[in-house]
């Protein structure tokens, strides 16, 4: 076993993927579909999946089906160890709430973005993490400066891994050079790709998992990828990074959930509607996605 692979012991390392939720027509959730696509993408070649992320949609989801959503991932992958759901919000309190049901479920981590309903200060997101981690799973921090306003540089990151109360870190800042940082101030934190468009210089400056929103679509050829590239086949790893860019930059749109449900519905999958306040792509942005992906398709990814 590599170090960049899944194990129970570190259940967040691998390809775990922001799964998209199924919405049906009327906008309810399609828990059946959502079901099978977890069987489907641990089929093709994906480690775990993380459910109630911002690909999930979560924001939206009322508790009730929130809930519902983790249990369905956790009986659909017939492991919960292999599902980390995303149990972001905006107070300590309830993120701890949604730690424990995870922890309940029998989930093997959580992913946590820092607190966002203001820009925290060090202190306070400290004790945030701290409060998350009293529920006695394994957290993973989520940064995401651009949308969340909070920056869990690598310092921070060192803290709180140092306190105790992170085992790895979703890195979305976009800033490859940080991942060097993070490894000299916390060598055993794990660092994970969290964006899909920088998957190919966060493997090579050692990256040990990838929280990853186009296998949705790609599954098989989104593995290949991920193991080329944290193996250090560059022979393999470029041209498939080359051809699959023009898609995975999407993860780090604005739009990137209906950028993605469009691919999963172009390439077969059931992608479906986003409930508000996203609205349906249209004009160039629908016609670049769907370029994309149908040349994608066309190229054998799968």
């Amino acid at each position: 076993m590599t170090v960049n692979s899944w194990s129970p012991e570190r259940p967040w390392r691998g390809i775990m993927v922001a799964t998209a939720l199924p919405l049906r027509d009327d906008l309810s959730v399609d828990h059946d579909a959502y079901a099978e696509h977890v069987r489907w993408l641990l089929e093709n070649g994906c480690d775990g999946v993380v459910p109630n992320g911002s690909l999930g949609e979560y924001q939206t989801l009322t508790p009730d089906e929130r809930a519902r959503v983790v249990r369905t991932a956790v009986e659909a992958a017939g492991d919960g160890a292999r599902v980390m759901p995303g149990v972001a919000a905006y107070g300590a309190t309830e993120a701890r709430r949604w730690a424990d049901q995870a922890a309940e479920a029998g989930c093997g981590s959580v992913l946590l973005l820092p607190p966002n309903a203001y820009r925290a200060d060090q202190e306070a997101v400290r004790a945030h993490y701290a409060e998350a981690a009293r529920a006695g799973i394994p957290v993973v921090a989520y940064n995401n400066p651009i949308d969340t306003k909070v920056d869990l540089t690598p310092a921070l990151l060192a803290r709180l891994h140092a306190d105790g109360d992170i085992v790895a870190v979703k890195e979305f800042s976009g800033d490859v050079r940080r991942a060097y940082e993070i490894a000299e101030l916390a060598p055993e934190l794990d660092l994970l790709i969290g964006a899909d468009d920088v998957l190919l210089e966060l493997a090579v400056a050692g990256a040990v998992g990838w929280i990853a929103g186009y296998p949705n679509a790609f599954p098989a050829t989104c593995a290949a990828l991920y193991h080329a590239a944290v193996g250090g086949d560059l022979t393999t790893a470029l041209p498939l990074y080359r051809s699959l860019h023009p898609l995975l930059r999407w993860d780090s749109k604005t739009e990137f959930v209906q950028a993605i449900k469009l691919s999963m519905d172009l390439a077969g999958r059931r992608g479906g509607p986003t409930r508000h306040p996203r609205l349906p792509l249209t004009g160039e942005m629908e016609a670049a996605v769907r370029a994309a992906t149908e040349k994608a398709i066309a190229d054998g990814h799968h």
